[in-house]
């Protein structure tokens, strides 16, 4: 090996390993590997920064603001507004959820798609009297399925057909991924409807119900023994009702206002501070019945009875979100101490430590107390997913039909070939704003930041890895060492791995990564390269083993209760059945000897 390409292998297993941990957000990771490939003169200074006007991120960008243009327009409530009737049983229900999120996503970003039904998945939840766990891993993997069809449904397909411009002078269009995606979508709807849903674990489906909704025991919260309470001098086991309730003391806070375990037997005492596992619903009859103060973190006036005008929400910390990190006090300063933390609600782990003590993490759902008026853009504002059922507006359908129309008209411009889908989505996006549908504020507000950062910082690593000439070395070296396999099984071998690595790392780095080195393996055996990259497309889109692997599975972890092994259950058949049923779609729609 030559010293620029053990140097820029030292950059991307370093790189690889920080995505993998997790501790620093993927897009810092991106431009850190970006600014030490410039300082180690693998990347030209002058050309460090061209990524960010590379058309796999302007289309990116492009297709996150189409995606809130038909949020805003109503297009996937218009048809989640006709679930309700269509979840009867439980494998209705699956179906009908997952049908719609799975055509949706291929259409529009699947973290918006899954924004949109997430509450819808909760309200019907709750009217059939089911645990919201038997619905939403199947809601999150039907996201990623559905993004598999077409260009614009994952970015990892929109980096695969540019990064397949550039090397054989013409991209995969618009449809071309749905030979292979269509069926897997289809085949991997019908095995989470019938078969997939029934792995998780009878724990989530069984105790996680609809009117204790989150598996932690719903709430973390906090509650002051004042003066004159009936509590003073009891034991936690003599408290009238306690046992009997969905309330559940799990700890005190003394005058040192350190948390500790408490048992049955502990005496309260005035002053102490409760930490308490709570459903909401129960929570004000239980601080009414002991004379009891909710203890939030906002100003003194949130420890008063609850004005008129205030309301109780509960949202999901978002990927990206600005909490992350943080604790309670920069809930505080970011809402001008409008808005309370009343609990907090974390699946996976024993939360034990005080509000004030808490650093919020992806997928947390928080208690919030605010005013009505304004706690929908507090929400926004800090990154996070209000769980509440969204009001559908069913008079909406001009608006419906137009933002329908804008986007049908944006994909046939490009491909007929009137001129370029990143082009033609900019188009789109002028469209919205003059026709009111998106405000010019929301233009920015809705891009996902940290994944444009992260492509435009990853793809000049990426062409690094092909100057350097460290793919041809990569692929060459595995092409020697599968010597006599026959192709099909190194294709297989490419897609399994793109997989596992999509199972810890972002799924778009994982398509920069891995898409150079497919065309290498292709070029080194002497074939078309079109199959491997199709194989890296769909290798980067199953994140299907663990919560971290796609923001999705994130994003239901908290309100299904589920727990970083429960992922697995169904996402490893999942994943089984996709590699044997797509390798041979792969092979029979884009064959070997192709152009």
């Amino acid at each position: 090996m030559t010293p620029d390409q053990i140097a820029i292998s030292a950059v991307l297993v370093l790189t690889m390993f920080l995505f993998g941990w997790g501790r620093w957000r993927y897009d810092l990771v991106a431009m850190v590997a970006l600014v030490a490939c410039v300082l180690l003169q693998l990347i030209d200074p002058a050309e460090a920064f061209e990524g960010f006007g590379h058309p796999a991120v302007v289309t990116v960008a492009a297709v996150l603001i189409i995606s809130s243009a038909l949020k805003n327009a109503g297009v996937v409530d218009e048809i989640a507004s006709r679930i309700s009737g269509l979840t009867e049983t439980p494998i209705m229900h699956i179906a009908a959820l997952t049908g719609v999120i799975t055509v949706a996503s291929a259409f529009m970003n699947n973290v918006g798609a899954l924004a949109l039904l997430l509450p819808i998945a909760l309200s019907t939840s709750t009217e059939r009297n089911r645990s919201p766990a038997l619905v939403l891993m199947p809601l999150a993997f039907g996201s990623l399925l559905g993004g598999m069809m077409t260009l614009i449904g994952t970015p990892p397909n929109i980096i695969v057909a540019n990064i397949r411009a550039e090397q054989a002078g013409e991209p995969f269009g618009m449809f071309d991924f749905a030979p292979v995606g269509l069926p897997i979508a289809l085949i991997g709807g019908l095995f989470i409807t019938f078969i997939g849903w029934r792995l998780i674990p009878k724990a989530r489906l069984e105790t996680n119900t609809a009117n204790q909704l989150f598996e932690v025991g719903n709430y973390l919260t906090e509650a002051k023994v004042p003066e004159g309470s009936p509590m003073v001098g009891q034991t936690l086991g003599e408290i009238d009702g306690l046992q009997e309730s969905n309330v559940e003391v799990i700890g005190v806070a003394g005058r040192r206002h350190f948390a500790r375990n408490v048992a049955a037997s502990y005496r309260v005492a005035e002053g102490d501070v409760l930490i308490v596992r709570a459903d909401p619903k129960e929570l004000k009859g239980f601080l009414d019945q002991h004379a009891l103060e909710l203890q939030t973190t906002a100003t003194p006036a949130f420890n008063s009875p609850t004005p008129e005008n205030d309301v109780m929400v509960e949202g999901v910390v978002k990927t990206e979100s600005v909490l992350i990190g943080r604790g309670v006090e920069f809930i505080r300063r970011r809402s001008s101490r409008s808005v309370a933390l009343v609990g907090i609600a974390r699946n996976g782990e024993s939360v034990i430590r005080r509000l004030r003590q808490q650093t919020f993490k992806p997928g947390d759902v928080l208690l919030l107390n605010g005013d009505v008026d304004s706690i929908d853009q507090h929400l926004q504002d800090m990154g996070l997913w209000p769980l509440a059922q969204r009001p559908i507006d069913l008079n909406r359908s001009r608006r419906v039909l137009l933002a329908t129309a804008i986007f049908a008209a944006a994909i046939a411009l490009g491909i007929v070939g009137v001129t370029s889908l990143p082009v033609a989505f900019v188009m789109a996006v002028g469209a919205y704003v003059g026709s009111g549908i998106l405000s010019p504020r929301q233009i920015y507000d809705d891009i996902d930041w940290p994944v444009i950062v992260l492509l435009a910082a990853m793809i000049p690593v990426g062409n690094a890895l092909t100057t350097t000439g460290t793919t041809e070395l990569v692929a060459n070296s595995l092409v020697q060492a599968t010597d006599g396999f026959a192709v099909y099984w190194i294709i297989t071998l490419l897609l399994v791995v793109t997989m596992l690595l999509s199972d810890v790392i972002n799924n778009a780095a994982t398509a920069l990564v891995m898409a150079p080195l497919g065309i290498a393996m292709a070029t080194s055996l002497g074939v078309n390269s079109d199959p491997f990259l199709m194989a890296v497309a769909v290798g980067a889109s199953c994140a299907f083993l663990t919560p971290i692997g796609h923001q999705c599975n994130t994003l239901v972890m908290g309100p299904g209760g589920y727990k970083f092994s429960d992922y697995w259950r169904m996402g490893l058949p999942l994943e089984i059945l996709i590699v044997v049923i797509s390798v041979p779609l792969i092979l029979w729609f884009w064959p070997l000897s192709g152009g």
